[in-house]
């Protein structure tokens, strides 16, 4: 059991690269964690991490032991799930991490909890890059493909950006034809409260099109509050296709530039990989699978690549990632 305890402190620090943080993990003390570490050394005759003042990183030896425990590690977890919870109805406490678009999913989450009242779901509404296994997630919501290795990860379904405006701002303002129009009307833009920079409109240019500057009228970080503004008659914004399509079937916006738009986001579910997953994990990637409105990748018209990204400001991830 000691050996097997040392495996899972060694593990811990590697994903961390910190004695400290693998502590409080694991419910230790730093100093415990690395006694276990120094431990399993010496019955290895090996040095498992290079060690200085501010870090430590794993040698050679180290990285190559880290992949052979992780394996031990998921059959003991895979072992104990058998016997414990893989034949009784999911329950627990489970922590989830998800973008800030309530709309789009707190219909799926409050049929989850209806259907699943033994499983307390612990939200965290954030448009900030989380660290998964670092802050302790059970999985996490976001868009844009996966970086970690440590993950795995489902499509849930895509969603395509919009520019949309009121019938009334157009019919007393005109609707742009080309990109270039829009330099004349009254443009709502987003502000990713993470970094404050503006997020761009996915507009493809005509080329040889003058170089022109997307005008501001009102700066916003909540996408709804510009969904609200543009019903409103201000003007005219950039937002995703679920936030904006019962609008749109009601008449209190328009699509305006759709051949010119080129857009297609994909959101997915992430979690630590396991061989084996918990059964409120388990269901709750189903559920979330089959009650978002979203439309399978690849179905949205106009995806070829863009000439042009307006405005001049670079890029960001849309807020649900």
């Amino acid at each position: 059991m000691d050996a097997l305890s040392g495996i899972a402190f060694f593990v811990q620090a590697a994903d961390t690269r910190s004695f400290s943080a693998a502590g409080r993990m694991l419910g230790v003390s730093a100093s415990a964690v690395g006694k276990s570490i120094c431990r399993l050394e010496t019955r290895l005759g090996v040095r498992l991490f290079h060690r200085s003042t501010r870090s430590i990183t794993l040698t050679a030896e180290g990285a190559l032991f880290l992949e052979r425990c992780r394996r031990i590690l998921c059959e003991v977890e895979a072992a104990e799930l058998e016997l414990s919870e893989t034949w009784q109805s999911p329950r627990g406490r489970l922590r989830v991490s998800l973008p800030q678009v309530d709309a789009l999913v707190m219909p799926a989450l409050t049929a989850f909890m209806q259907r699943y009242p033994a499983i307390t779901l612990d939200l965290d509404f954030s448009d900030r890059l989380v660290d998964v296994i670092d802050e302790g997630f059970d999985v996490v919501m976001r868009t844009g493909e996966p970086a970690d290795s440590r993950l795995v990860s489902r499509v849930l379904g895509s969603f395509a950006l919009q520019l949309v405006a009121a019938p009334g701002y157009l019919a007393a303002r005109g609707t742009p034809q080309q990109p270039g129009d829009l330099a004349a009307h009254a443009c709502l833009q987003h502000r990713f409260p993470s970094n404050g920079k503006l997020e761009a409109w996915p507009l493809r240019a005509e080329p040889g099109a003058a170089a022109w500057s997307l005008p501001t009228s009102m700066v916003c970080t909540t996408t709804s509050a510009l969904m609200e503004a543009a019903i409103a008659g201000l003007g005219i914004t950039c937002l995703p296709d679920f936030m904006v399509r019962d609008a749109i079937a009601r008449g209190q916006l328009l699509t305006v530039l759709d051949a010119h738009v080129v857009h297609e986001g994909c959101f997915r579910l992430l979690w630590p990989s396991s061989k084996q997953l918990a059964p409120k994990l388990r269901v709750f990637i189903d559920c979330m699978a089959e009650s978002l409105p979203l439309r399978a990748p690849g179905t949205h018209g106009n995806t070829s690549p863009p000439l042009a990204i307006l405005p001049a400001a670079s890029p960001q991830p849309h807020p649900a990632a």
